[in-house]
């Protein structure tokens, strides 16, 4: 790894070099390597003070090309397949590669686990595991954190970890924005996103295979995006994380530019789209992703002239933009962060504030078992909780495999009347745990 030593180190990079120097470095344990998992592997070898002590992954040979990548000797890297074999690994400075999470989880060696496998039951499994284990959980899977994030920081309370959303991803990249502003008292009138992909409800895998080998992506992962399902469970999450709502089911998405933003997505008794404030969206504007956004305003005239004259804007509202987002890249410093300070990057609220639900991209049939998230079947779409619980809305996170119960037609929402979600996966059993405890809160 490269340090300019010509540079002083300082922030977080110095507050790591004491810490590795009193008790070495931070060591992940990894699940997934995947797209994501594969960055993290290779941006984790750059960063001192950081290092990958085991990934687990079914397919082996992509841990192993994902080290091979990241500039690891091949003899480096050993299979372990039980906690002591995982220590015995890091002890000797190589990276236990391994099938199961579990013997990772279980590692004393590991400080911190990060989740990057995208399944929102794998997801679940893993975080469940590490903190049983008195570990740390970095989780770059929203898709879980959406379906049962708060039943999730209730273990992690219970076993004192340290649970987390990760750094980088769209939702934490905006809740930087918006402590930001509250802060300086400014009014939160919306934050989100702008939307990378053009937006395309009905994608399939089959129209994207050229583009996603072109761009080293999984097809299912790239029709995520393009289908809108992504940006759904990101600002479900921010939502969660925040106490902003979605304005409208679905969001309005405006094709606002980023010079527009303030302007359109402010209240209509400012000239925007919004019936209240404190909500969030997205745009698909142009100059506005791959960024991500606060739209503010201030409480007193003399502000909104200084910030007028500062050039954010004309007002009465003003767009904060972050004009990037590093996604996996900067997951390892909420790892960091996690181990340093004991406290996360994003968490979700106590209480609930909106639901991914589920809305079918062709007709479907009885019987039918679905598939997973961006594949043909279905995409994200996202509610006010109150709203989705309302119409028995199905969580999106428990579709998979999920059997349809009666016919259901293009564009319907999948609900709890129409399909029935698989009982045998850990992610459905915690969220029927969690559902019924928010039945007391809604009778409180």
């Amino acid at each position: 790894m490269y340090v300019d030593n010509r540079i002083a180190r300082s922030g977080l990079a110095a507050e790591l070099d004491r810490w590795t120097q009193a008790h070495g470095p931070v060591t992940i344990g990894l699940a997934g390597a995947g797209q994501m998992g594969t960055d993290l592997v290779v941006q984790v070898a750059l960063m001192p003070g950081v290092r990958i002590g085991a990934i687990s992954e079914i397919d082996g040979q992509a841990a192993i090309d994902a080290a091979l990548m990241a500039g690891h000797a091949r003899g480096d890297l050993v299979s372990a397949s039980t906690p002591a074999a995982v220590d015995r690994a890091i002890e000797a400075g190589q990276i236990a590669i391994t099938d199961d999470f579990r013997a990772f989880c279980a590692a004393g060696r590991i400080d911190v686990v990060i989740d990057a496998t995208g399944n929102p039951n794998v997801g679940t499994e893993v975080a469940l595991d590490a903190m049983h284990h008195g570990k740390h959980v970095v989780m770059l899977n929203v898709e879980a954190d959406i379906t049962i994030g708060r039943w999730l920081k209730q273990e992690a309370r219970k076993a004192g970890v340290v649970l987390t959303g990760a750094a980088g991803d769209e939702p934490a990249a905006t809740i930087e924005l918006i402590g930001f502003a509250q802060s300086l008292g400014f009014e939160i009138v919306a934050a989100g996103k702008g939307k990378n992909n053009p937006l395309k409800f009905d994608a399939i895998p089959d129209e994207f295979e050229a583009e996603a080998r072109a761009r080293n992506m999984n097809p299912r992962m790239l029709v995520e995006f393009v289908d809108g399902s992504k940006t759904m469970v990101e600002m479900t999450a921010l939502a969660n994380a925040t106490g902003l709502v979605p304005d409208v089911p679905g969001m309005h998405g405006p094709t606002a530019t980023r010079e527009e933003l303030a302007q359109v997505l402010c209240t209509r008794e400012d000239g925007g789209l919004l019936s209240r404030s404190g909500v969030v969206d997205y745009s698909i504007g142009k100059g506005v992703a791959p960024g991500v956004f606060c739209v503010v305003k201030p409480r007193h005239p003399r502000v909104i002239e200084r910030m007028a004259d500062l050039k954010v804007g004309t007002g009465p509202c003003f767009a904060l933009v972050r004009p990037y987002h590093l996604t996996s890249l900067e997951v390892p410093l909420s790892a960091v962060r996690a181990v340093l300070h004991g406290r996360p990057d994003m968490e979700v609220l106590d209480h609930p504030v909106a639901e991914c639900t589920a809305v079918a991209k062709r007709d479907l049939k009885p019987g039918q078992l679905l598939g997973k998230i961006g594949e043909y079947d279905y995409r994200g779409f996202a509610m006010e909780w109150r709203a989705a619980r309302d119409e028995f809305a199905l969580p999106l996170g428990l579709a998979e495999n999920a059997r349809v119960l009666r016919p259901i037609r293009a564009g319907e929402r999948l609900s709890y009347e129409n399909c029935a979600p698989d009982e045998a996966l850990v992610v459905t059993q915690m969220r029927r745990r969690l559902d019924q405890s928010d039945a007391q809160y809604l009778a409180a």
